[in-house]
């Protein structure tokens, strides 16, 4: 049973939900969550007020919301794959020639000597300027998406100047010092701290901060991180199956935060956006699903309450896809027969981030399904018609009209009178037919309202 979103608290959702942006940047699950500790607790030793430890807390698990917004362009530019481009990048170690040997490990592995050449010659001689210019959107978008979800200006501030650093030599404003929001400070610290943490343990994280201090990091968070260098509670905690739990717990008590009803639709509208700026082909795909979703649920006789769930359910159902590669999504050809595995695996991702949220639990089953057919002939699980809820089908039936009213990277979108008549020789296989004749109905009425 999901819990009355008045008994929620915001740090429940957004800390689960944080699992889907360490998907979207390669990291291993609980990224952000480690990042949320180790920055609280430095936090906590420089003595902020609960109100700023508050803020803290939402930069640290929001700090890579922006990350979706710079994959397409990565792929372009270093023809790699995000994911694993993200991944290997943040463990790499200062210095040029660790650069160098990461970029020829990385950039056009699977294209041709000619056209590998080219894209390294315009790395090389346009390299900080495709670095500033990917960092910029990603630190521009997150803050716009963590403004939409309600959060303060200095959360905002802190995401935008997560990648300056200390020596002025960071992106994308080459800001220096104390010019540099504290909490990006100290999430940056975090951040880096984690990604050693992973490979090394603790020696390797305090090793790898030091050797940065003056440089990347403010030498006074350093010094505070190293004062826990003998704490084993605060390392072990880190790997502990109870971290989730411990991250809700270290918040300020005096502050928590509760959702309602409203502050939900912000906040999956807020995932939606990052889900739908993986790829320039899926802009503003969510919100159009949610939307012709709502136009079949209302021919259908679904109650106000009802029609919301749907929406919000329909904001979500391709948050799986942060974690498929944009070499994948934004291939104009057909997907291989691994490329197809790895689309196909994204349905049972939605399924997994979802359930682990209280107030999204009851739509889990929704991302996991929603390319299902009624023939059995769907995926992941490959379920017939008895298996798949009413619901499930009018999201379906919404995403589908949408994927062929839509640009797709390998066809323009089609007008809508060939979208229904393509669907049209689907009902019963993979389109209900009440949603199909409930969705134009719909779409009857809304061009009417328009006109």
């Amino acid at each position: 049973m999901t819990a009355a979103p008045g008994s929620i608290h915001l740090s429940e959702v957004v800390g689960a939900l944080s699992f889907a942006l360490d998907i979207t940047e390669g990291q291993p699950l609980g990224h952000s969550l480690r990042c949320c500790w180790i920055g609280m607790h430095v936090g906590m030793q420089l003595g902020l007020e609960p109100e700023a430890l508050s803020d803290l807390y939402y930069t640290l698990l929001l700090k890579d919301i922006g990350c979706s917004s710079n994959a397409a362009r990565l792929c372009s530019l270093y023809l790699a794959d995000d994911l694993a481009f993200k991944a290997d990048f943040k463990s790499v170690e200062e210095g040029l020639p660790e650069i160098l040997r990461f970029l020829l490990a990385h950039t056009a592995r699977k294209s041709g000597i000619v056209e590998r050449l080219q894209t390294m010659i315009n790395i090389a001689r346009n390299g900080g300027e495709i670095a500033r210019e990917l960092i910029e959107t990603r630190c521009q978008r997150g803050a716009e998406i963590a403004r939409s979800m309600r959060f303060s200006e200095d959360v905002a501030r802190g995401i935008l100047d997560l990648d300056e650093h200390w020596n002025g030599k960071g992106q994308p404003l080459g800001l220096v010092g104390t010019d540099i929001a504290l909490f990006s400070r100290i999430a940056l610290l975090a951040q880096v701290a984690d990604v050693f943490f992973i490979r090394g343990g603790a020696e390797a994280a305090l090793a790898e901060v030091r050797s940065r201090a003056g440089r990347w990091f403010d030498p006074q968070l350093v010094a505070v991180l190293e004062s826990f260098a003998d704490d084993h509670h605060f390392w072990a905690a880190l790997l502990a199956n109870d971290l989730p739990q411990n991250v809700i717990d270290i918040e300020p008590r005096t502050l928590t935060r509760q959702v309602d009803e409203d502050y939900l639709d912000d906040i999956a509208a807020g995932f939606a956006q990052v889900v739908d700026a993986k790829s320039p082909f899926t802009a503003g795909h969510s919100d159009r699903v949610a939307l012709f979703a709502d136009l079949i649920a209302e021919e259908l006789g679904y109650a106000p309450e009802r029609r919301r769930w749907i929406r919000r359910a329909a904001l979500l159902h391709d948050i799986g896809k942060l974690g498929v590669s944009n070499q994948v999504l934004d291939k104009p050809g057909k997907p291989d027969d691994e490329e197809w595995l790895s689309i196909k695996r994204h349905p049972a991702l939605g399924r997994t981030i979802l359930s682990k949220i209280v107030a999204f639990q009851d739509m889990a089953r929704i991302a996991g399904d929603h390319h299902e057919r009624l023939d059995g002939k769907g995926y992941p699980q490959g379920l017939k018609a008895a298996h798949i809820d009413l619901d499930t089908r009018i999201v379906t039936t919404a995403d589908i009209f949408d994927a062929l009213t839509a640009d797709r990277p390998y066809r323009a979108a089609m007008p809508v009178s060939a979208a229904f008549d393509i669907m049209q020789r689907d009902l019963d296989t993979a389109i209900d037919p009440r949603c199909f004749a409930a969705l134009q109905r719909g779409f009857a009425r809304m061009q009417s309202a328009a006109a």
